[in-house]
């Protein structure tokens, strides 16, 4: 079969293993309707989506879930990525890693930890991840992981809620040896969309937040890198969301759907196929879910004409979806969208709110 020359070829493929979590974080990216565990790919079919992956030009694989140590073949879904010859990173809360396990995926080929952090102290993050004690064994793992030689990112998300900690997060990443940190403002899709009135950042907390990692930038060259997801709300032009649909990266779902990222599933128009039936390669280059939201022919004004549309491509599809009701919409973060005002003022309304319940993720 061959295949279009005008499509890159992935670098990047994050495998969600499993939506199985002992957290229960309502910021969670995750689908509201979650596959099953009994749905879920086996050891064998991910291997051969890793070598498939490996051959389509992937050359990071990202391991997620929910929490991927919930699986019992982790370490041999570790081997058999190292076999693939992927560069591999686990997406972790460390809950149901060990020493001993740490060692193993050592051993298998594990490349790199990303750590996530809920908050800077056990109050914060034990009420945010909805698990009791999970700050403490976070903070011990994170100590196993820098011993046992891995690279590691803190992965903090951070909103109204616990936003004040950002200075003291960072400083945590250096105290805790982090090569890398992320920063990212809370995204507002899957359980995150049901807690915006809860989690929505002030407009102020937002150009803090800036602030803050500019500087902590500045002071920490050359000790760490530090990646940035500013609030999407208070913006006034849209992040280059996927680094443009379907051109540098693919997830695979716990029960082997491809998607062309985390939230394409909230579009209802996209039809996804799934690595039981068909080939990544033919997915990725064939797929109409990849293909209808590629290049510039989708674009409607102003981004159709607009001089930043090689820039960020319009936005977030599922943003405009979400916003808009319409996934070919101009992302409304975007200050040349009719609908800017209406998500400037929707953010202010959602971020006025005080002590507003939240709605913890459920495991499915």
């Amino acid at each position: 079969m061959t295949y279009p020359a005008d499509i890159p070829a992935p670098i990047a493929m994050l495998a969600e293993l499993t939506y199985r979590c002992p957290l229960s974080c309502p910021y969670c990216s995750n689908p509201i309707e979650m596959a099953k565990k009994e749905t879920e790919l086996d050891t064998q079919i991910w291997a051969d989506v890793f070598a498939q992956a490996a051959k389509l030009g992937v050359l990071q694989l990202h391991l997620s879930g929910g929490e991927p140590a919930s699986r019992r073949d982790l370490v041999a879904l570790v081997a058999a990525a190292r076999k693939a010859g992927l560069y591999t990173n686990l997406i972790t809360s460390a809950i149901g890693l060990t020493q001993r396990r740490l060692a193993d995926l050592e051993q298998a080929g594990l490349d790199h930890i990303q750590l996530s952090l809920q908050g800077t102290d056990a109050e914060m993050a034990d009420r945010i991840g909805g698990y009791k004690g999970g700050f403490e064994r976070k903070m011990q793992a994170a100590k196993w992981i820098v011993e046992a030689g891995f690279p590691l990112t803190l992965n903090a998300v951070v909103h109204r809620q616990n936003l004040h900690q950002l200075p003291e997060a960072i400083e945590m990443a250096v105290a805790m040896k982090a090569r890398r940190m992320e920063v990212a403002i809370v995204q507002f899709h899957g359980w995150a969309m049901l807690n915006r009135q809860g989690m929505m950042p002030t407009r102020a907390q937002a150009e803090e937040a800036n602030e803050i990692v500019a500087a902590a930038r500045k002071r920490l060259k050359g000790v760490m890198v530090i990646d940035y997801v500013p609030a999407d709300y208070h913006s006034d032009y849209p992040k280059r969301c996927m680094g443009g649909w379907g051109t540098t990266g693919l997830n695979v779902t716990p029960d082997g759907l491809v998607l062309p990222c985390h939230a394409a599933q909230t579009i209802p128009s996209l039809q996804f196929e799934n690595v039981r039936d068909k080939a990544l390669a033919d997915i990725w280059y064939h797929g109409a879910a990849f293909n209808a939201y590629r290049g510039e022919d989708w674009m409607q004004e102003p981004c159709k004409s607009c001089d930043r549309r090689k820039l960020d491509f319009g936005g977030c599809r599922c943003q405009a979806m979400a916003i808009a009701g319409e996934a070919a919409a101009t992302d409304p973060v975007c200050i040349k969208s009719p609908l800017h005002d209406k998500m400037t003022e929707l953010a202010h309304n959602l971020s006025s709110g005080d002590n507003v319940e939240l709605v913890y993720r459920k495991s499915p």
